[in-house]
């Protein structure tokens, strides 16, 4: 299973951010990227890749445990970059302490879990909006979402989330999401599904 932690933003933060993005689209060369889906916007706090079913009960309880000890925190999208020309991504600005350590809490508890974890870097919050096909030059959407500023909203919990990867080989299938595991931050085990 190919799994990952997230926090998910509300539907009034992802219409926010749609808004802004339908303008980009507008913008020369756009067909050139493969924009994601809005269903599946969401901050990676922790990719797991491929993990062995097996390891998920373990995986479930660190993650409680992760979320009761983290408090809850503000948060809105804001503004926007780029990785070289591979990915376009809105920021974020508010609990940003609160939200890398909630990072820092989850991929502990994969690695506590027995799941392999990629080589440890600090935590920079992004959400993904397109991915290139080709080497395009970025910085003109990236500038075009510079000064986006989403209204705030409370992050309450952290989820786990589930990608199913395209198999159809249609061009431009987008990956499936699939929230598994919901946990509310600053207490209580309680978990919920998706």
């Amino acid at each position: 299973m190919r799994i990952f932690a997230a926090v998910l933003p509300p539907a009034r933060a992802v219409a926010e951010l749609g808004a802004a993005v339908d303008r980009l689209r507008a913008l020369p060369d756009a067909d050139r990227l493969r924009w994601t889906d809005r269903a599946g916007w969401h901050f990676t706090l922790a990719f797991m890749a491929e993990v062995d079913e097996a390891l998920l009960p373990d995986l479930r309880a660190r993650l409680a445990r992760a979320a009761r000890r983290s408090s809850r925190f503000p948060l809105r999208i804001h503004g926007a970059g780029h990785f070289g020309d591979r990915a376009l991504w809105a920021g974020a600005a508010g609990g940003l302490d609160e939200m890398r350590l909630l990072a820092e809490r989850a991929d502990a508890a994969a690695r506590r879990a027995g799941i392999a974890m990629e080589q440890h870097r600090r935590y920079t919050p992004h959400l993904t909006i397109a991915r290139s096909r080709t080497e395009t030059e970025l910085r003109a959407y990236a500038d075009g979402l510079g000064d986006f500023e989403g209204a705030v909203w409370q992050v309450e919990s952290l989820a786990l989330v589930r990608s199913n990867l395209p198999v159809s080989g249609v061009p431009g299938e987008q990956p499936r999401y699939e929230t598994v595991g919901i946990w509310p931050l600053g207490g209580g085990d309680e978990e919920r599904s998706g």
